[in-house]
């Protein structure tokens, strides 16, 4: 298998497909009901989940005459490592601001 066209990180730049995977991890849809959710053109939605499909983010299947998607969140796990790199920033802030406020209260 080559290498996806879209990675996740600009899948998920989109706040409308950030949304999609949102719906879709509640539970997998067809494309109308993912449509319908949305003040966009189904053919935007579809190219919506195309590219989502392309950084792997959701699988479409066939039922009878409609695709439904679901969510993969496998590709999620890249995001979440590239993020959790700077909790170290964020807990350095806390713990200083910790230590402030209970310099202040003595």
């Amino acid at each position: 298998m080559g290498a996806a066209k879209h990675d996740v990180f600009q899948a998920l730049a989109d706040p409308t497909r950030r949304e999609v995977v949102r719906l879709l991890a509640q539970h997998e849809l067809p494309i109308s009901d993912i449509a319908a959710r949305f003040p966009i053109s189904r053919t935007a939605i579809v190219k919506h989940l195309h590219i989502l499909s392309e950084a792997q983010l959701v699988n479409g299947r066939k039922v009878g005459r409609e695709k439904r998607y679901r969510l993969q969140p496998e590709p999620l796990l890249e995001l979440q490592q590239w993020l959790a790199y700077f909790d170290q920033f964020w807990s350095n802030k806390l713990s200083m601001l910790k230590h402030l406020v209970e310099r202040e209260e003595e």
